[in-house]
């Protein structure tokens, strides 16, 4: 299971579609249970995965330190925004399998979102973060009407991280035209970027392009019982109160405290819409957001919903018009098949933008 572990609610930048530190009454900015609860509900997990997350994690580097030295997990890592990271002393950062660093693509788009001079500190904090030994670096992108997701995204790969994932912002966020924009814009984008990944996997070369992954993954091993990302089912986000969460933005609703630390959880029973259930591209979207399936048409309305969901089959859709091709290169032995197997419950990624 994928723990994500809120170490405090609060945040060191205020980004445009986010809007900075969570209400401390909500999610207070200091861990406030019994680390020893959480070991034993850790270390029953087997396959745990730690991720340590915000706020800006690395505003409390003293319980990320804690934690790693006190709890025994297959795997750590962290989604910051990479301002802070002189803040943990070099020995942890060797001892995380992956670390994702928040970066919208190229300089002009992530400073008019993230605030000015952020993109030169995070691909600052890349080279350092590679100069002490961390081997599986991961962009963590937004999706703004001012993305363009082919230059984005290939900046990003260009500048030397190892995976690129993203997310929309739409939704939890204030209404947007992101129908025109995905027909003009994101769609070709993403049609490049499918056409792209090809071209390099005929030379024998797997890009990191996480939703292009996840989505094969999907197809030639196993389909996503529900949102890829787990929430839930597979994944749980522990707040710095100690409850248990299906969701880590899901803070404030009460369908998603699945239990406390004090007295264990229960794992969510995926319950997809109907109209999801009846969808033939279910296996690879999995119902897409478990946040957007429960609360979406209360901030944008069902015909809001209904566009994000055809923005989501259209970008399957393209995904899988290279499958006959992949099973060709694989059948060829130009790569394997193994290398199209993505997990985005091990990264803490989105499959499903």
């Amino acid at each position: 299971m994928l723990w994500l572990l809120f170490t405090t609610g609060a945040c060191n930048l205020k980004c445009t579609y986010c809007g900075g530190s969570f209400d401390p009454r909500i999610v207070p900015w200091r861990v406030t249970y019994d680390i020893g609860l959480l070991k034993r509900l850790i270390e029953a997990d087997d396959e745990a995965v730690v991720i340590f997350y915000g706020g800006e994690p690395l505003l409390n580097p003293g319980f990320i330190m804690k934690v790693m030295d006190n709890i025994r997990a297959k795997r750590f890592g962290i989604q910051t925004n990479g301002i802070l990271v002189n803040l943990l002393p070099r020995d942890y950062w060797r001892r995380m399998d992956v670390v994702l660093l928040s970066i919208d693509g190229r300089e002009e788009v992530t400073d008019r979102n993230r605030g000015v001079g952020v993109y030169k500190a995070v691909v600052k904090a890349l080279n350092y973060l590679r100069s002490v030994g961390v081997k599986r670096i991961i962009a963590r992108m937004t999706v703004t009407q001012l993305t363009d997701i082919y230059e984005d995204v290939t900046h990003l790969l260009n500048l030397g991280f190892d995976y690129v994932h993203w997310q929309l912002n739409v939704i939890w966020t204030e209404k947007w035209d992101v129908l025109n924009w995905a027909i003009n814009n994101y769609l070709p984008g993403i049609r490049k970027l499918v056409d792209l990944f090809v071209e390099s996997a005929r030379k024998g070369a797997i890009l990191g392009i996480v939703p292009i992954l996840g989505i094969l993954s999907a197809h030639f091993f196993k389909p996503y019982e529900g949102p890829p990302c787990g929430a839930g089912y597979r994944a749980v986000a522990v707040s710095t109160d100690g409850r248990v969460l299906a969701c880590p933005i899901a803070v404030r609703e009460d369908w998603a405290v699945l239990g406390h630390v004090n007295v264990g959880f229960k794992p969510m029973r995926i319950q997809l819409p109907e109209a999801c259930q009846r969808c033939e591209y279910r296996r690879y979207c999995g119902g897409r957001c478990l946040y957007a399936i429960m609360e979406g048409e209360k901030y944008w309305g069902k015909d809001g919903v209904e566009i994000v969901d055809y923005v989501t089959k259209e970008t399957i859709k393209e995904i899988l018009r290279i499958i006959p091709e992949m099973e060709q290169l694989i059948s060829k032995g130009i790569i394997k098949k193994e290398d199209l197997m993505y997990d985005p419950i091990l990264d803490s990624t989105e499959v499903i933008p």
